[in-house]
Formats: structure tokens, sequence, C-alpha cells
């Protein structure tokens, strides 16, 4: 089931809030048990086969961690459990994931034709294996109590984040689950939840899919092997440089409301990335939940940075290297990673360097916009390769970026009949001066909703009473600051009438693939 779905927005969502609110007047046990059945339900709702999967991780995993809390800390049986936990779910993660895509490397190399397994990728197991082995992880580090099945269910499935994400911890989601206030309905929970929803809902609807119809065209030109000139390369990278971003984006505002509305906070998984100065800054902006599980369970078990700075760069390239691999059983995203990593590495370089020359200061406007402008460029090409479906399709687009097939007519190219529709007739130059003002610009979904806690405490959003003090200072912006009223009631609404009327067919989220 999609959060772009009629049955979600008006069948399942309704119902499963109504039927938990009223079971948590007599106990939160209870409505805490029914949640994990109706996410167990919204699970199935793609595919009933795959529920037995998920069954059997959630019980593998259960069975492990309480057998790992039975030792004592510093028992070394607690250490082999550990592996044994984490090799299971890695293998399962392994053969739905990447058993084709090792048959297809090894015939490459050897010249021998080896099956096609046709393996279905089952949905969200990228997130519910990350999310178990983090759990797992933490068990074997720490003292702490035994769990029960059901919560520990509810923790795996819950049903906002099961598909793509946020990932989090234990820490965070557990006591919330406990506390007796969570399923006492609250009508700043509903406000506040359904205008971060409708928020991400109009980010997929009418930013990402309008973006898709100048994107797609351009990658699937290049793929059948056209050689796009300068502006139509240009234009199409942007284009799913800024589909890519609204669409996950809108997901987590999507998946963060819908919680919120359950009385539930999620970690904050985007903080504007675009608006990044660097490319460490990028990353701790960007999907920050994975970012954060990155940086915890791969680059400091490599060693992180305590053994040397080149050592620091060699982890730091192998994490992204990974974290690549991660998003999809494909080289391009192994390349991918391992731009980023070599882009991490230069930046980490670049600031010792500057360390040692004695300009270590905060950079300027000037500095800043030249970083920003830096950064961005940087990240628009490395999405050329995490989208494009071989490196000879990349190859063609970063030729026509650069010059090398000269600048070409973009209409060639473009489905403009399909973008310009859906974006009520406006050309993709407009389309994406507009789109680039807007998100370079304006304040983001949590900055908005400051004043109102829309998702968990991050270092990168200082502690504010109001919105005022994380919007621009600027008053213009401040007036932006979302409250419950009428005004922003009407706002929300022709938000949703808009988004819903562009709904003409369900549009799947871009990382529901990895």
């Amino acid at each position: 089931m999609l959060f772009n779905s009629y049955a979600f927005m008006f069948a399942f969502l309704p119902a499963t809030l109504a039927v938990y609110y009223a079971l948590g007047r007599r106990s939160g046990g209870a409505a805490m048990a029914f949640l994990a059945a109706a996410s167990l339900f919204f699970y199935g709702w793609w595919n009933p086969a795959y529920l037995g999967l998920l069954g059997g991780s959630i019980a593998f995993n259960f069975v492990i961690g309480r057998a790992i809390l039975a030792r004592t800390l510093g028992d070394p049986a607690r250490r082999r459990l550990l592996v044994i936990g984490v090799a299971g779910d890695l293998a399962l993660l392994a053969w739905f994931k990447y058993a084709d895509f090792a048959l297809a490397t090894l015939s490459a190399v050897t010249g021998r034709e080896m099956p096609h397994l046709g393996i279905v990728l089952p949905i969200g197991i990228s997130f519910f294996t990350f999310t178990q082995i983090a759990f797992l992880v933490d068990t074997a580090r720490e003292a702490r109590a035994p769990y029960d099945a059901a919560r520990y269910a509810l923790f795996v499935t819950f049903f906002p984040h099961l598909l793509a994400g946020p990932l989090f911890h234990h820490k965070e989601m557990m006591p919330q689950f406990a506390a007796p206030e969570t399923v006492r309905p609250k009508a700043e929970s509903f406000s506040v939840g359904l205008t971060i929803f409708i928020i991400g809902l109009f980010k997929k609807a009418v930013v990402a899919d309008g973006m898709a119809g100048f994107a797609s065209p351009l990658f699937d030109a290049a793929a059948a092997g056209t050689a796009p000139g300068l502006v139509a390369a240009w234009g199409g990278a942007l284009a799913y440089t800024f589909q890519l971003y609204y669409d996950f984006s809108g997901y987590s505002d999507m998946a963060i409301g819908a919680a919120r509305c359950f009385g539930i906070r999620l970690p904050l998984n985007f903080h504007s990335p675009y608006k990044a100065t660097n490319i460490i800054e990028f990353w701790r902006r960007w999907h920050m939940t994975l970012s954060r599980f990155l940086r915890d369970y791969l680059y400091i078990p490599l060693g992180g940075n305590r053994h040397g700075r080149l050592a620091r760069y060699r982890n730091l390239f192998l994490t992204m290297l990974l974290g690549g691999l991660w998003h999809g059983a494909a080289w391009t995203f192994v390349a991918w990673g391992a731009l980023h990593g070599l882009y991490l590495a230069a930046n980490h370089a670049w600031h010792a360097l500057r360390v040692r020359l004695g300009f270590a200061c905060e950079l300027g406007l000037a500095g800043k916009l030249a970083g920003g402008t830096v950064t961005f460029l940087a990240v628009v090409v490395g999405w050329v390769l995490f989208r494009a479906t071989s490196f000879a399709a990349a190859a063609r687009i970063l030729a026509g970026m650069a010059g090398m097939n000269g600048a070409g007519e973009p209409d060639a190219l473009f489905g403009i009949a399909y973008g310009a529709a859906l974006y009520g007739g406006i050309d993709e130059t407009v389309a994406l001066a507009a789109l680039a003002l807007a998100t370079f610009a304006l304040p983001n979904t949590q900055e908005l909703m400051a004043g109102f806690a829309p998702a968990l405490p991050h270092k990168l959003l200082r502690p504010a009473a109001s919105a005022a003090h994380l919007l621009p200072r600027r008053l213009a912006w401040r007036a932006l600051a979302w409250r419950p009223g009428a005004g922003w009631a009407f706002v929300m609404m022709a938000a949703l009438l808009v988004a819903l009327s562009r709904m003409s067919g369900v549009s799947p989220f871009l990382y529901y693939q990895f």
C-alpha cells in the first residue's frame, strides 16, 4: 500500500487511527498490538506471500536478541550470537537483493553463462533488515531489560517507516511505544501530523512526479544510445536531482506526519541538503538516518578516524562504497558510492590543509556561495550515475553536460507534453528555475513546523520555543511559520486538492526499489 493512494489516505489511515485510539482508552498494550497487526496488513497489501518472510525475520532477530540479553556483558557468547544474527540478516538480504547481480557479474567475468534466478526483491527488505541489525548490535553492546514480542514486532513493522525509512534506533522508539500518553488522542498531534503529511503528498504528487516528466525522457534516450546536447543533458540531470529529493523527502514527510497522528515522533531524514556548503554537510542533511547508520555500524567499526588520516580516508571510501551497493544491485550504484567516498575524503583533506595553512576561520558569504555551488554541481554529477541504467548511458549524459555533444535541441529528447501538462503548460526551464528558487530560498518542512516539534530532536535543529528561531531572520520568512488557524488550514486544503488532482495513477516512491 502506498501513502499516495486513495486506499491509504481515505480508508487505512483513518480506520487504523480510530481503532488505535479506541483501544488506547482501555489498554496501551492492546493499542500497540493492534498497531503492529495493522502494520503487517499494510505490508501484506503489496504481496501477502512476503508476510512470512517479514515474520520469519522478526522471529529470528527476536530470539537472537533475547538470547544475547540472557548473557552477561563481557560474555563471549554475546559476540558469537551477534555474529550469527547479523550474518543471518545479511544472508537474507544478499539472497534477495544480490544473488542475480552476483551471477550476472560472474558471467561477465568468466564468459560462462550463468542462470538468472528471477528473484523478486521484497519491498522494504533493506530497511527492516538494517533496523534489526542495528538493534542486535545495540543489544550486544548494552545491558538492559528484556523486551516483549509485541513491541519488538511494532518496532520493526511500524508502517510509516517500514517500506523506506526513516531508519530509527530502539532508544528512540521503545520509550514512545511504552508511554501511556502516546495512545491518548491530542488535537495538536492530528493537526501537525496531517499538515506534514499533506506537505509530503504535495512534494510527491506535484513536484517529484512533475519533474519525472522532464528527467525520464533524457535517461531513457541515453540508455537507447542517443547523445544529448548541453541543454538537454543539464535539464534532465537537474530535473532528476529535484525529482529524487522531493520524492524521498516527500515520502519522509508523509511518514513523519502519519506517525505523528499516532502520537509518535520519527527521526528527521532530510534538512535542506542542497543548501549544504560542502559534501560533508550534504551527508549530514541527506538521508540522515542512513548516514547515521553507516557511521555507527560501518565507519566506526572499520576504525573511523582512530588510526590516522589515511586510514580515515580509506574508511570513508569503503563506507560509501558499501553504501552505494546497498542502494542497488548494479555497478553504477557502486560507482556512485565510490565517487561520494572520494568526495568525502577530498573534503576532509581540504579541511585539514586549511587548518595547516591557518585558514580554518568561518567562511564568509562569498565562500559559502562558492562552496554551495561546487557541492551542488558535484551532487548533480553523482546523481547521473545513480539514475543511469548503465555506464555507457551515464557517459553520454556526462559528455553532454560537459558540452562534448554540442548545445543540442532539448525538445528532441524531452517529453514536454507530459511534464508541461503536469505543470499546467509551464515549460522545463521555468519549472526548474521556480523549483530551484523554492529549494534554496524557502524554509523546509521542519523549519515551518519548528514550533511544534515535528520530529525527534536533532543537533542540526536548535531547540526553539517558536518557529521564528529557525526561520531566516527576515520578517517575510518568519511570517511563514506554521500555526493552527484558518489561514494555514485553507493553504493545506488547497495543497491537498492540487495534489489529489495530480494523482491520475499511483506513482511508486523511488526509494521503494532500494
